[in-house]
């Protein structure tokens, strides 16, 4: 697989912008915004922006494409999506397997089916996106609270739609802990069955524990050690691919974001390094 980025990235949030400029983090090596919050950003603040996307690899990370949306596909904003990645140079464009519409926008992710009718319905909306963007995009493994309809595992769901779609995985680290919670599956068994599918970059982000049962993905906080040895685990199986740090509110200064920056390099160099003595001791 031939990733669309390399190495350590971070959400960037408007708040992030003049301290990033002011001191850069050497760790990051990529940047993820979404399309929407900037692709009829004008002015002086555009201006910003193209600094960033002129100094930085970048990926778009989408909130309101609404890919299993019962309403029809709003092709005129893949269009203008298409445009802004185009002149900005954007190497991926993701989105979640979710909808936030129907005929009005919901302000919230809502779960997909699990049903084949589903698969077949979000898949041939995904390559309509493709066609249309001239290029594959990423799916995100989504974190959600109810499964209405259900009638396979979410695993299976997963996999079908990205056959289905031939389309890539953004591989979201902190959903799968979150949901193996919330749901009662074994993380670790989840994240082996998506071996061999096409990883495009991954996520890795904080959570809030409500209760001992139920957690909250909300990107307001530190990285779980839970999650943390989870992503461990996908880089021994997967091999080291780029990742990037969410954190969309309760933002905290540059050096606690370094630290979590930090540490996914240093579990990147474990990995490689681990790897290489597999590779020494087969040999």
């Amino acid at each position: 697989m031939r990733y669309p980025v390399e190495g350590v990235g971070l959400g960037l949030r408007r708040e992030l912008m003049q301290p990033l400029r002011d001191e850069p983090i050497p760790e990051i090596s990529f940047l993820e915004v979404a399309p929407e919050n900037w692709m009829r950003m004008g002015g002086a603040l555009g201006k910003r922006f193209r600094a960033f996307t002129e100094r930085y690899p970048f990926v778009c990370h989408g909130l309101s494409l609404s890919i299993g949306s019962p309403a029809p596909l709003d092709e005129a904003f893949v269009l203008e999506v298409r445009t802004f990645l185009r002149s900005h140079n954007i190497r991926k464009y993701s989105e979640h397997l979710s909808y936030c519409s129907d005929h009005g926008h919901l302000y919230d992710l809502m779960p997909i089916p699990f049903t084949e009718e589903a698969v077949d319905y979000v898949a041939a909306r995904i390559r309509r996106v493709q066609d249309l963007l001239g290029q594959r995009i990423a799916i995100e493994n989504v974190s959600y609270y109810a499964a209405p309809g259900q009638e396979m595992p979410e695993l299976e769901f997963l996999l079908a739609v990205l056959k289905a779609a031939d389309c890539e995985l953004l591989l979201d680290v902190n959903n799968i802990y979150v949901n193996s919670v919330n749901h009662r599956y074994d993380a670790l068994e989840f994240l082996r069955g998506l071996q061999g599918a096409p990883v495009s970059y991954v996520h890795i982000a904080g959570h809030y524990d409500e209760a001992p049962d139920l957690l909250v993905d909300t990107h307001g906080t530190q990285v779980k050690p839970s999650v943390w040895a989870l992503l461990e685990e996908a880089y021994r199986l997967f091999g080291v691919m780029p990742t990037l740090l969410e954190r969309d509110f309760n933002i905290p200064s540059l050096p606690e974001l370094q630290h979590e920056l930090q540490q996914i390099e240093q579990l990147q160099e474990q990995a490689r390094e681990f790897s290489l003595r597999q590779t020494a001791s087969a040999g």
